[in-house]
């Protein structure tokens, strides 16, 4: 079984649509029992609540439900228990990266960087925004989970299980860094975050390790 976490900030508008749309899009190729799909977010804002209504309109149209899901945070366990976690944007792969342990960020990448013919490598938040926003994350998700599915299929579900898995060379531009550039990033974080709700996710890491 491959197992898919997508993330964003809150859970309640792009993480959960992209669970949605990559759920659909599993069942029309007959893989719901070989590819797991679930959503979180970074931030404990929304814990137990159902994705904004915007976000369920929308993907009603498309024929995509919404409604069974419930807005969670990532956990630490998140990182061992899913092959791909793939954030919505920079902020959030950011956060991610800060909170993985350091054998496991090759799981960890961009959603965008599954549809290469999009120019835009993040999808924008669309909570402050109109309708137009909620079906322009629509269209970028389609986008991505056909690239994700392709990419899946390759590396995971060919009849002899395939080559080891790796994300887009997009995704993978931080792999490697050492430990200073690790500290720098958490830095920049911290400063772009606040330093009561960095000191939140930094608890979240060290008490689940």
């Amino acid at each position: 079984m491959v197992k898919v976490l997508f993330v964003c900030m809150g859970n309640i508008c792009r993480s959960p649509t992209a669970q949605g749309v990559f759920s659909k899009v599993l069942r029309e190729q007959g893989l719901e029992d070989r590819v797991s799909v679930d959503s979180a977010g970074t931030h404990a804002y929304h814990i137990g609540k159902a994705p904004d209504d915007r976000a369920l309109e929308a993907a009603a149209r498309r024929d995509i439900d919404l409604s069974v899901q419930r807005a969670r945070q990532v956990e630490i366990g998140d990182f061992t228990h899913h092959d791909y976690i793939l954030a919505m944007d920079r902020d959030n792969l950011d956060i991610l990266r800060a909170l993985c342990p350091s054998d496991l960020g090759g799981r960890i990448g961009l959603f965008m960087d599954f549809a290469p013919e999009w120019k835009e490598r993040e999808v924008p938040d669309p909570y402050w925004g109109g309708q137009r926003g909620f079906e322009r994350v629509l269209d970028m998700v389609e986008a991505a989970s056909r690239g994700l599915l392709g990419h899946i299929q390759a590396h995971h579900l060919r009849a002899h299980g395939g080559d080891a898995a790796r994300l887009p060379r997009q995704a993978e531009k931080h792999d490697g860094e050492n430990n200073d550039a690790r500290l720098g990033e958490e830095a920049g974080l911290e400063q772009r975050l606040g330093t009561r709700l960095w000191d939140s996710i930094r608890r979240l890491s060290s008490s689940s390790r």
